[in-house]
């Protein structure tokens, strides 16, 4: 019979455990699943803000948001689908009913205990699913989770149930290669973001422009020196992908966006004969400023995610 056996919630900076449902099942499988859970729960922060952990005949799911982990025990063959509505649900009440100020300086384990009426109810909804198929758009659910699907751990990379070795972060099962904050969401844009990304392509705009009239210039005159077309080229490249760096999130991304505005600055001290004073101060000012951006606009901590 596929059903949800157990959810708790936790704090991802430390893996205390806020609140969680009742277990009544003892048996070895059980058992052996809390210990996994409490191996994630140390993990949290290293993590995705969507994973599943497969265990033989039981599976651990969880997504984060704002600090709280919301992680749920479910039979294999529970649909993955419903186990992520479930821990949204779980997400939305949380949010709604306690505010960070609380949930961070909570410093005794299940002090929300109370929100465990609210996890047993919802439970018992997802474990009668002929009460949810009225209630929820499953379509829409299903294309998000192909758009988007968790992350798969393996239990082999968590290693022996004592939590003794340690999770490479680096590397999921059927992901490859990844960063260790894939796909990571980066803080709200601002005003002052909004405005060095529209100057840094208007100065590779610039770039772009006297490159192509450096190339003319070429072809009618052969004195010209093809070094300059480079650097034009070259700066119309920089501009660009600080605008790259200030939308994604890469590794490295700091030290990449100051490469990049050495690289603006040596193309402008080499353009030094063909700018005046006030071109090259715009370009690198942009530079510095988009720069700048680039470094205030951080990875945010667990963004929430309403359409799970």
């Amino acid at each position: 019979m596929s059903m949800i056996l157990s959810a708790s919630v936790v704090r991802v900076r430390d893996g205390l455990p806020l609140s969680a449902s009742t277990d009544y099942e003892q048996s070895t499988g059980m058992q052996e699943c809390r210990k996994y859970f409490k191996m994630l729960s140390k993990k949290l922060s290293q993590l995705p803000d969507r994973c599943t952990l497969k265990t033989g005949q039981y599976n651990i799911n969880f997504i984060s948001s704002l600090g709280v982990s919301y992680m749920m025990l479910c039979t294999e063959n529970y649909p993955s689908v419903l186990a992520f509505c479930f821990l949204d649900e779980l997400q939305k009440e949380f949010i709604t009913t306690y505010n960070m100020m609380k949930t961070n300086t909570a410093i005794r384990p299940y002090c929300f205990i109370e929100f465990d009426n609210f996890i047993q109810r919802t439970k018992q909804r997802y474990n009668n699913t002929r009460s949810l198929s009225t209630k929820m758009n499953l379509a829409d659910m299903q294309t998000e989770i192909k758009l988007r699907p968790p992350y798969q751990i393996s239990v082999s990379e968590l290693g022996s149930a004592n939590g003794l070795s340690h999770i490479p972060v680096g590397e999921y099962k059927g992901t490859g290669k990844i960063s260790a904050a894939p796909h990571q969401r980066l803080e709200p844009v601002t005003l002052p973001g909004i405005v060095s990304f529209v100057l840094s392509l208007l100065c590779g705009a610039l770039n772009l422009i006297r490159g192509f009239h450096a190339i003319e210039s070429l072809l009618q005159n052969e004195g010209e020196d093809f070094s300059y077309i480079i650097a034009f080229f070259l700066g119309t490249a920089a501009c660009l992908y600080q605008c790259y760096l200030f939308v994604y999130y890469t590794g490295w991304r700091n030290a990449k966006s100051f490469l990049t505005f050495g690289l603006i600055c040596l193309c402008n001290m080499y353009l030094y004969e063909l700018r005046n004073l006030w071109q090259l101060f715009f370009h690198v000012t942009v530079g510095a400023f988009s720069t700048l951006q680039i470094r205030l606009r951080q990875p945010q901590g667990k963004s929430p995610d309403y359409n799970v």
